[in-house]
């Protein structure tokens, strides 16, 4: 099921289809919490998440995606706008369409990390977590070249 809105030039859709890997891949590898993440390992995780794009025209200008198992979890992941469209309220949009998407209803839990943009989020409703509940394995840099 996807779905589209949109607003002035700009546009949102939820369809795999439509979603630009080049574009994606070429954000997503240059960026800190993915730096040098092979373009198959992003088609991988594309094809195995709900995908969410934002476009100017034809091109994609933003993306999110969101691992979940559509029942009672949602991991929010790649969240990003091209700097050049930045300023314009896309991500907050973006977020807003995601959280607003049929198969994402009634879900207990949503969660995301980030090192830069919890004014983004809490923008629509994320709180920092209790730390003392939550537990993580990071392997850093393991896309870097050995």
């Amino acid at each position: 099921m996807s779905v589209e809105e949109s607003r002035g030039e700009y546009w949102l859709s939820s369809d795999l289809g439509q979603m630009d890997v080049d574009a994606i891949h070429g954000y997503l590898s240059r960026v800190y919490w993915s730096e040098g993440i092979p373009r198959e390992v992003v088609e991988r995780s594309m094809q195995n998440s709900l995908c969410f794009g934002v476009f100017c025209g034809t091109e994609q200008v933003g993306f999110a995606r969101v691992i979940t198992d559509f029942a009672t979890f949602a991991y929010v992941a790649d969240v990003f706008v091209l700097e050049q469209h930045r300023g314009r309220g896309l991500a907050t949009w973006l977020m807003q369409f995601m959280m607003q998407h049929p198969r994402l209803q009634g879900l207990r839990r949503w969660a995301l990390a980030t090192r830069d943009a919890h004014g983004l989020y809490e923008k629509v409703g994320f709180k920092l977590l209790n730390p003392d509940r939550w537990m993580e394995i990071v392997v850093p840099n393991i896309y870097k070249s050995k």
